[in-house]
């Protein structure tokens, strides 16, 4: 029996006790990296928010195994937000369509959750009614046409069933009822009640397709409220990608269990506590990256030369050369050398001590 079919559904209940100090704790880290970002100012907000939105879009989507490309998620995102990161990129219809989910919860989280709205969400994931090789469902809750919504996995004969979710014929009240509660102030910690929210929806699974990502973005828009701002310093999905098997694991125990969800909601705070602890190790570079652009706010740069800064900040991979700036700025070589050399020259650049044919360059 699956918790959707327990009499009391969807009561939830949980032990106060055995979270109170796991919660508290999560707080703390929460206000401490707000007090941060606060002292850092917007520059260092809206670059935090962005590399964490950016991570966001990239993980929710690769925890359902589909791998998007950074540099096209960077530039929708950046297009959106009115970011200027240089260099940008066309980005793909799959590519937007999580970008506009994502930033649609997150920036406009104040706005109530609709049936209309998360249409819209699931539309969007899947604007050509496909995924793989088969159709899927758009604009509307699920039909259940060809046999009842199962999660299931392993080869074809030798399937392992994780969950059944509720007849579609349910779907209408459950989603009533799912909607009015999200968006009516509740007497739980708002950071709770971001976990509820999550585990519910996956439990209804409404969609055809689609569930856990929109998930994901309930949760995040749940978050966002919690925290009253549309910055983003971390990143929920992030965290859910690298501890994806005991995600999967302790959500099929949940719906297989009582209404007694406190398990789950343990596991969501330690994983909320491990993303926030994530981002505590990034301020460092944050602080970095904010004080180099302060310093060189009046020098005038094109958009090849903020596109390579921009690249060492977010994390370069190996050394600079003329050659590899020419190939990421799709420039000349000599283009590429006239700009290091106008870095060097403005004191943004600095050539390493190897030189010869492995000359290459670092940031001050």
């Amino acid at each position: 029996m699956y918790v959707h079919q327990l009499r009391q559904w969807p009561h939830f209940t949980w032990q106060n006790d055995q979270l109170s100090a796991l919660l508290s704790d999560v707080h703390y880290v929460q206000g401490r990296i707000a007090g941060r970002m606060e002292i850092l100012g917007f520059v260092a907000q809206e670059d935090t928010s962005f590399r964490m939105l950016t991570q966001d879009v990239l993980k929710t989507s690769e925890i359902e195994g589909e791998i998007l490309p950074l540099d096209e998620v960077r530039s929708s995102i950046a297009r959106r937000l009115g970011i200027d990161i240089g260099g940008l990129v066309p980005a793909d219809r799959s590519v937007e369509g999580v970008v506009d989910m994502l930033l649609d919860a997150t920036q406009r989280y104040d706005a109530p959750l609709t049936a209309d709205r998360l249409f819209g969400w699931q539309t969007a994931l899947f604007l050509e009614s496909r995924s793989g090789s088969y159709n899927v469902q758009t604009g509307r809750w699920r039909s259940d046409d060809t046999g009842p919504m199962q999660v299931v996995s392993g080869a074809l004969g030798r399937e392992r069933v994780h969950f059944e979710a509720p007849a579609s014929e349910r779907l209408d009240e459950e989603m009533v009822q799912f909607l009015d509660w999200f968006n009516q102030q509740q007497p739980i910690d708002p950071i709770l009640k971001a976990a509820i929210a999550h585990l519910w929806f996956v439990t209804i699974h409404p969609f055809d397709d689609g569930n856990g990502r929109i998930a994901r973005a309930i949760t995040d828009m749940q978050l966002a409220r919690a925290e009253g701002t549309r910055f983003r310093y971390y990143s929920m999905s992030t965290q859910i990608r690298l501890e994806r098997n005991t995600y999967y694991s302790i959500l099929e125990r949940t719906q297989r269990g009582s209404l007694d969800i406190t398990d789950w909601l343990a596991w969501f705070l330690e994983c909320l506590r491990h993303a926030l602890w994530q981002t505590e190790k990034q301020l460092t570079g944050v602080l970095q990256k904010a004080y180099f652009w302060a310093r060189f706010s009046n020098v005038p740069l094109n958009d090849r030369q903020r596109l390579l800064i921009n690249k060492f900040w977010d994390g370069f991979e190996g050394k600079l050369t003329s050659s590899k700036w020419a190939k990421i700025a799709k420039c000349s070589q000599d283009t590429a050398g006239r700009d290091i050399q106008d870095l060097i020259q403005k004191g943004m650049l600095m050539k390493d001590e190897a030189g010869g044919r492995s000359t290459s360059y670092s940031l001050v």
